[in-house]
């Protein structure tokens, strides 16, 4: 038996001899083949993908892509820094791929841009890692997931804990039945916060194209809540806290469901009720999921962490024998069902690195094993595309203000007019949207 605080000093030191000796992952050999990576969206999560592909030693970073010339600046300095070598630099990320064909792209935009870019690199020839969620609309998601097939070429979707430790042992903890039968998933994130304050739109910094960050997306007055890292919660450009985090731990209820369940129903309620800032993302967000044998609640509030509960983010599994608890930086750990007050029973680290506490490396691993053994990634577009489907379902359900039937077959919501209209979104000219 462990307590609580335990795990967690146990899984802190986890994490820090990662991030300091490293895994296989990153450190490859030498003779390891360099494929030429070119970077679109060179922000700080495109930095931290961008920096596991060089030090894993099979990325040769040829070239930036970004709209905001300030942020290209800090990527290829940290590109020189780790390399020696300058990549070249573009606004235009369709540019960087008619003149440097790379073989692989990362693809770490805003949301809005995920599914041009991915689908344009595949068509010009290139693998590419996307980041999560695939799409701001269900369709597009298809479309990438269609044109993947069609360029046959490997799509591997950033949601880095399919290859966490801690969350591998989980789940074969949670299939060999160590939970008994698991009948309810709650995933949610309580993270501290409060009512924030306005900030009055401005002229863009010099070196951005705002235009250009729009992109497809409406053209909206310059605001620095959205750009830089806050377009999350902004709904133009993104799907709030339930396209960010509740991707992930959606992911993982897929992944532990098997890649191949649909829900039935989706319902969700929420709103607005605690920010006064210029985001309109609900800070406040309630989903519920029917599937065939099981049921999931997504919960958010953007105010008011979860001390009282132990754990602020993550998902619990609720079976016959207990409940699972699939966390972040606490790891895995199992609470047996014999009293409120029970002591775990199992626990499993989680084993991250720096910078921000991931398994990028891993999952690049995997992504280049995909491509040079010609199977499909870990977490292939098909599977990317499918959990993001669950988050954006949730949030369809929100804006109508009812449930939602989905049939996954068809890629529409059963018998409902109304719903379907928001399976996709009208582009802002000259961008075209794209079609399966």
């Amino acid at each position: 038996m462990i307590t609580r605080r335990d795990f967690l000093v146990a899984g802190t030191a986890a994490a820090g001899l990662v991030s300091a000796v490293g895994s296989p992952a990153v450190h490859a050999a030498e003779k390891a083949k360099k494929y030429r990576v070119g970077l679109v969206g060179s922000g700080w999560w495109g930095t931290n993908i961008l920096a596991a592909a060089i030090q894993s030693g099979t990325a040769d970073a040829v070239a930036l892509a970004d709209v905001d010339k300030n942020q290209t600046a800090k990527t290829l300095k940290k590109v020189e820094e780790l390399t020696g070598q300058t990549p070249k630099t573009y606004v235009d990320y369709r540019e960087l791929l008619e003149e440097q064909k790379p073989e692989i792209v990362i693809c770490a935009t805003p949301d809005h841009w995920h599914p041009l870019v991915t689908i344009d690199a595949v068509k010009a020839g290139a693998h590419v890692y996307v980041e999560k969620p695939v799409s701001h609309t269900i369709l597009e998601g298809a479309a990438m997931w269609k044109a993947a097939r069609a360029a046959d070429r490997k799509v591997q979707v950033g949601t880095h804990r399919r290859i966490s430790p801690a969350n591998k042992a989980a789940m074969e903890f949670l299939k060999s039945g160590g939970a008994g039968k698991v009948g309810m998933i709650r995933a949610f994130v309580h993270y501290q916060g409060g009512a924030g304050q306005a900030v009055p739109n401005s002229d863009p910094p010099e070196g951005l194209d705002w235009d250009k960050w729009c992109g497809p997306a409406p053209l909206v007055p310059y605001n620095r809540l959205i750009h830089p890292r806050g377009f999350r919660s902004f709904l133009n450009f993104a799907s709030g806290q339930l396209g960010d985090w509740g991707v992930h731990w959606l992911d993982q209820i897929n992944w532990w469901a098997g890649d191949n369940q649909t829900p039935k129903m989706v319902a969700s309620s929420g709103g607005r009720f605690v920010r006064q800032d210029n985001t309109d993302a609900p800070d406040t967000q309630n989903v519920v999921l029917q599937f065939d044998d099981f049921v999931v609640e997504w919960e958010h509030r953007l105010y008011a962490g979860n001390a009282p509960e132990h754990h602020n983010v993550g998902c619990y599994f609720y079976g016959t024998k207990g409940v699972l608890h699939l966390g972040w930086i606490e790891g895995a750990t199992f609470y047996p069902g014999k009293d409120v007050n029970s002591e775990p029973s199992w626990h499993a680290d989680a084993k991250l690195h720096q910078p921000d506490q991931q398994n990028i490396p891993e999952l690049w691993a995997d992504f280049i094993d995909s491509i040079e053994k010609n199977r499909l990634p870990l977490c292939d577009i098909e599977k990317g595309f499918r959990s993001t489907t669950f988050s954006l379902l949730g949030m369809a359900s929100l804006k109508l203000g009812r449930s939602v039937q989905w049939d996954h077959d068809k890629l529409q919501c059963i018998g409902d007019d109304e719903a379907n209209r928001l399976l996709r979104r009208e582009y802002r000219k000259p961008y075209v949207y794209p079609e399966i």
